[in-house]
């Protein structure tokens, strides 16, 4: 079991980790060097060689592996990015790379995405060097760049460039996973992800005739642009059940004493109450619009506008999303793929899930474990093309009123000291087992 120092040490890394601005803005701006070599060197203090790798100069990666006492099995993948989303000090109660502790509360932009997770791998295999354990299966650990934007100065540079490193690795376990959901009614719920749906960033594009803004046009490409956003917007996208979906609502139902009528998965969602927003994102596909340009001068119809989509794709889903953007547009947009990353599914009978499953409830007995789908995307979608199966697994014990999925890229991000502690101990727990 991880010892008093891991405990320590998890606080002191996911405040020091924040107070190293990692800020991504998706521009090519960002510097994770400073936190990849500060992992490093927790990392080399552990006993073991990292790698440092760049794609571009600044965006830097880390890599490490962990022999194990079973040569003949497979390697685990223990992930997790180093890079964050922007933060305005101005809307902060706290300076957002203060990393300030407070009142047994770690403060900071990274503290729950995700440097909090980059603390607890640290912590557990500083600890394992001080008691001399090594897992069953080798552990291939990376601190990635570049998650927040397109991943390619991090996971999709280190999956296309160095697929040598991971060798053996058949599973892989990051963020968004493990995590406390207190239903309202008593229940603490930890969802484990295995699925993510996939990513499908859209540009639109709409053609006309520019002209002078006081005559009659029909060929206005804003007016066209502007039907079509609407047609996405208000599309109602049909139900779509995936493996992982039908199992995290199964597991609810069972817990909430309700029959799991999947045949009206609507109302199967009210009767779960709160609980309901762990799927209620993943059973369909979506396509929300986010931004529009278009135009210079308000007198001049331009001739051309531009829209972008935050498109979703469950697995499997991907056929009908494009068929149906086809028939959203219309004929006179044309929409491309922005940005594309693929929808992934893992199983929930693995006895790599089983494993994670104990580890929390050994830790949370008063727990419930349930798998579920992340409606965004990781860092697993591109290690997914080495072949790697990939979960979520960060475990944070949370008290009731904390919204942990709100402070995703939010406003007063910050993380329990007491939930960093419970976390080191159930990954130990997990890695030990798995």
């Amino acid at each position: 079991m991880a010892d008093g120092q891991a405990l320590d040490e998890v606080v002191t890394f996911t405040s020091d980790l924040i107070r190293i601005d990692t800020t991504n803005r998706g521009g090519g701006d960002c510097q994770e060097r400073p936190a990849a070599e500060y992992a490093a060197e927790q990392l080399a203090g552990a006993g073991l060689e990292p790698v440092l790798l760049e794609r571009t100069k600044g965006r830097t990666n880390v890599v490490a592996r962990i022999e194990g006492t079973d040569p003949s099995a497979d390697a685990l993948l223990l992930h997790g990015h180093l890079d964050v989303v922007p933060a305005e000090a101005r809307d902060w109660s706290v300076h957002p790379f203060s990393g300030e502790i407070r009142d047994g509360v770690v403060w900071g932009r990274g503290a729950v995405d995700m440097k909090n997770m980059d603390a607890m791998i640290l912590a557990v295999l500083r600890s394992w060097a001080r008691e001399g354990v090594r897992p069953r299966r080798d552990v291939v650990v990376a601190f990635t760049a570049d998650e927040e934007a397109s991943a390619e100065d991090g996971s999709g540079f280190l999956a296309d460039r160095h697929p040598g490193l991971f060798e053996g690795c058949t599973e892989g376990v990051s963020e968004s996973g493990a995590f406390t959901f207190h239903d309202g009614a008593g229940r603490q719920i930890y969802p484990i992800a295995a699925g993510e749906r996939g990513t499908g960033w859209l540009k639109l594009t709409a053609r006309g005739r520019a002209g002078h803004g006081s005559k009659v046009n029909k060929e206005n490409a804003v007016t066209r642009l502007a039907a079509a956003v609407t047609r996405i917007g208000e599309h109602e996208w049909p139900l779509r059940l995936t493996p992982t979906v039908r199992a995290a609502l199964t597991e609810l139902a069972a817990l909430y004493g309700i029959e799991p009528d999947l045949t009206d998965v609507d109302a199967l969602l009210e009767k779960l109450g709160p609980a309901a927003k762990l799927v209620e994102a993943t059973v369909r596909n979506s396509a929300n619009p986010t931004m529009l340009d278009a135009g210079y001068k308000l007198n001049v119809i331009p001739g051309e506008a531009v829209a972008y989509v935050d498109g979703r794709y469950l697995p499997g889903g991907e056929d009908e999303f494009r068929t149906t953007l086809d028939l959203l547009t219309g004929p006179d947009v044309e929409w491309e793929f922005h940005h594309r990353e693929v929808a992934l599914q893992a199983p929930v009978d693995s006895p790599t899930y089983a494993a994670m499953r104990a580890a929390v409830e050994e830790f949370a007995p008063e727990g419930h474990v349930v798998p579920y789908c992340m409606s965004g995307g990781t860092d697993a979608k591109q290690f997914s093309r080495l072949g790697i199966t990939g979960y979520g697994f960060a475990p944070l014990k949370l008290p009731e009123g904390f919204d942990y999925q709100a402070l995703f890229h939010g406003v007063d991000e910050r993380v329990p000291v007491e939930a960093l502690h419970f976390g080191v101990r159930v990954l130990d727990r997990f890695l030990r087992s798995a």
